[in-house]
């Protein structure tokens, strides 16, 4: 597996490659390239430069559209859920918790982050989509983890002052908002992860809280 970016034609080959799957709407095809990219150039690169864009371009104003969007999101989900992974070994956690904020239905970011902490051997603790703030405070109780990085997809289910006010609750905890829902300004003690690798780094580093990029992570709103 490689680090460095992918060059720009085998960006453009493999956009291709995907956007025609997803517009037959075979997914296991997306899955089967999303796979290959991934052992061949690394998940980072895999989703800054080939998921990312093509997510972004996808309007979802028709129902043929929502369709391709459907098995081009269920197909990079699968792709990258199976990534690395080696039934009945457990990865270390690292302290590392995810999760969709309440009412987020669409976590696509976290399953890329997941799989590029599997990639560096680490696990993380993953709870999914639509998580309710009480659950995702027990979860903090019971699991003691060190990060927690949640993601909203759009300002509906952004509520960056009950982020804030829920990082202030645990303040040995490093809290980070990701995904393109939180366009209003996250005050300390909360950061704001921009980019894949800035995520990657940020679950593995332990840096503290003050030293977070408060920088956008997805910029584009997937469906």
């Amino acid at each position: 597996m490689l680090t460095e970016p992918m060059p720009a034609e085998t960006v453009e080959i493999a956009r291709k490659q995907v956007s025609l799957a997803a517009d037959d709407l075979d997914g296991n095809a997306v899955a089967t390239l999303v796979l290959e990219l991934a052992e061949t150039w690394g998940v980072p690169a895999l989703w800054e430069q080939v998921c990312r864009p093509l997510l972004a371009g996808l309007s979802g104003r028709t129902a043929a559209e929502v369709a391709v969007e459907h098995a081009l999101c269920e197909g990079v989900r699968v792709g990258v859920d199976v990534y690395r992974r080696e039934p009945g070994r457990s990865l270390p956690t690292d302290g590392v918790l995810l999760a969709g904020a309440e009412q987020e239905a669409h976590c696509l970011g976290l399953h890329a982050l997941a799989a590029a902490l599997r990639e560096q051997g680490r696990g993380c603790l993953h709870l999914g989509p639509a998580l309710p703030w009480s659950a995702l405070a027990s979860a903090v109780y019971r699991a003691s983890p060190q990060t927690v990085v949640l993601w909203s997809q759009t300002p509906v289910t952004a509520r960056a002052y009950r982020l804030v006010r829920f990082a202030r609750d645990f303040p040995g905890l490093r809290v980070y908002g990701a995904g393109p829902g939180w366009i209003e300004p996250l005050g300390a003690p909360v950061g704001y992860l921009g980019s894949l690798p800035t995520a990657v780094a940020a679950c593995l580093s332990g840096a503290p809280r003050r030293d977070a990029h408060h920088i956008r992570y997805g910029s584009v709103s997937y469906r």
